[in-house]
């Protein structure tokens, strides 16, 4: 049973940064293609960006030069870089399969950017 857990969240002001990491646990990390995703208060989830099994990223526009991701193969884990936050960016972040089928959803992990 494959399982992920977030973690890194918290207050932040705006400008400040915060790194969030998902342990996945249940598949050959080193071959799953992961993704970000948030949800903001009153919307739905959205994607916020995806690392293939090669370590090729892709971000979506609204958080392009300001977030990135990356993975650690050896500690079944991926991470989100977030810089420059904006009070925009409160959400709860989670980690998921970027394949269509998703795995069971973690808890995520809370964002909140705030003065």
């Amino acid at each position: 049973q494959v399982k992920v857990v977030e973690s890194g969240g918290g207050l932040v002001q705006p400008g400040g940064s915060l790194r969030l990491s998902c342990v996945v646990s249940g598949i050959s990390f080193r071959i799953a293609a992961m993704g970000w995703y948030r949800r903001a208060p009153g919307k739905q989830r959205e994607l916020v960006g995806t690392i293939a099994s090669d370590g090729r990223v892709n971000i979506v526009d609204s958080v392009k030069g300001r977030f990135t991701i990356s993975r650690d193969n050896a500690k079944n884990t991926m991470y989100l870089q977030m810089n420059s936050l904006e009070p925009e960016d409160t959400a709860v972040y989670y980690c998921n399969t970027d394949l269509v089928h998703k795995y069971a959803w973690g808890q995520g992990t809370q964002v909140t950017v705030s003065p």
